[in-house]
């Protein structure tokens, strides 16, 4: 395997980590909210019309953000029913295909995110409801993410390519 390909993988994987370990935090986030959401609530009786929808701007910045490590960790859901009967050179085909499907898929979804983010930007977009927060920075994280998850993938396609050759990724 080429060189630069390997260390194109190499740094990719490494990012694609670093960032899936940052959303997994983001759960600890979500619960912290919730409970002052919920105490501030029930026992001070003052309601934060703020804390659900930051939960939810949180919980869609952990699934995207763990988007290319779940890739990386080849953690993601898959039929086995015909797949779990192939040999080891017979998955890299179809895991080949396969990524190469998700690339395109990731391509067609970050060029909707960059005309979104776009919008956002250029209307000063905010969400409608008591706490009116902007959109602009959930839309840039997401489109940041689906760049990495698309980086993600070109390495998955690297790996599965030098696994059809019979070569190992090492």
């Amino acid at each position: 395997m080429n060189g630069l390909m390997k260390t194109y993988v190499r740094w990719v994987d490494a990012i694609s980590e670093w960032v899936g370990i940052v959303a997994m935090f983001l759960i600890f986030l979500m619960i912290a909210i919730l409970l002052l959401d919920a105490i501030m609530r029930n026992v001070v009786q003052v309601p934060l019309h703020w804390c659900v929808e930051f939960v939810q701007f949180t919980l869609t910045a952990y699934y995207f953000m763990g988007g290319a490590a779940t890739l990386k960790n080849d953690e993601h859901v898959r039929m086995d029913l015909i797949y779990a009967n192939l040999s080891p050179r017979g998955k890299s085909w179809v895991d080949l295909a396969t990524v190469g499907c998700l690339a395109f898929y990731i391509t067609v979804l970050l060029i909707g995110s960059i005309s979104s983010l776009r919008y956002a930007i250029a209307t000063n977009e905010t969400r409608f409801s008591i706490w009116n927060p902007s959109m602009i920075p959930i839309k840039a994280l997401m489109t940041v993410c689906l760049v990495l998850m698309l980086l993600q993938s070109i390495s998955l396609l690297f790996k599965h390519f030098a696994a059809v050759r019979g070569k190992s990724f090492a």
